[in-house]
């Protein structure tokens, strides 16, 4: 992590590096960290990281670790779960509304994430295949034009990318994984709402059971986790 410099509220870059580092893998799930070693890496005061760190908390991202310390939470399979759960329902009705604002400007757009995703696979750069999964599935939240949409999914994205990685790993699954995107994109383009919103259900039906088989044993076992997430 890199210094920072006030070019906009310390607090929300303090936020937005930790975040980052966190879907990163940078700051590892179980790691502890205090708000003195956060603070020292990103040369500033330990005020907007104590903000910081309260609003990560809240979100789910950090347990309580002894005096000032804290621990990075795992994904435990039930709220992996319940993402998945969320994203079921909220997901194929995205794709519903975006059928009617697709434009040849849009079409591009989505090709072009699907052409990095296929792109990042060539090169087995897992993170990048990660990050292009994200901005494929925030595309279709931006143009279903419904900001609660845009604002719940990306939160819950913060917490699937320090684990879907994971289900990237067994051969041909993120070449699989973009062929989906894309028979979800030309539907879309096509017009036809109900089989595109019908193809998003089933791709993250699938995804879930990608990463579900991965599971070890004692991880399908484990306790659920704290639900301190909004």
């Amino acid at each position: 992590m890199k210094s920072l410099h006030p070019t906009k509220h310390l607090v929300d870059q303090v936020y937005e590096v930790i975040l980052q580092a966190l879907g990163d893998g940078t700051i590892a799930p179980g790691e502890r960290i205090t708000q003195e070693e956060i603070a020292s890496r990103l040369n500033v005061s330990r005020q907007p990281v104590t903000q910081a760190l309260a609003i990560l908390k809240s979100q789910g991202f950090f347990t309580p670790a002894g005096k000032r310390g804290l621990t990075v939470t795992s994904i435990q399979p039930q709220f992996f779960a319940d993402i998945y759960q969320l994203r079921s329902a909220i997901e194929p009705l995205a794709v519903t509304l975006a059928v009617p604002r697709m434009t040849a400007e849009a079409l591009e757009t989505g090709r072009k994430i699907i052409e990095r995703g296929r792109a990042s696979v060539l090169t087995n750069d897992a993170a990048a295949s990660v990050q292009a999964d994200v901005e494929f599935h925030s595309f279709i939240y931006d143009m279903a034009g419904n900001l609660l949409i845009a604002d719940t999914m990306r939160l819950h994205w913060h917490h699937l990318r320090r684990a879907i990685i994971q289900s990237l790993r067994p051969p041909g699954v993120s070449s699989l994984v973009w062929q989906e995107h894309e028979r979800i994109l030309e539907l879309m383009a096509g017009g036809d709402m109900d089989a595109a919103a019908k193809s998003m259900a089933t791709h993250l039906a699938d995804a879930f059971n990608r990463r579900r088989n991965l599971a070890e044993p004692d991880e399908k076992e484990g306790d659920v986790r704290s639900r301190t997430a909004s």
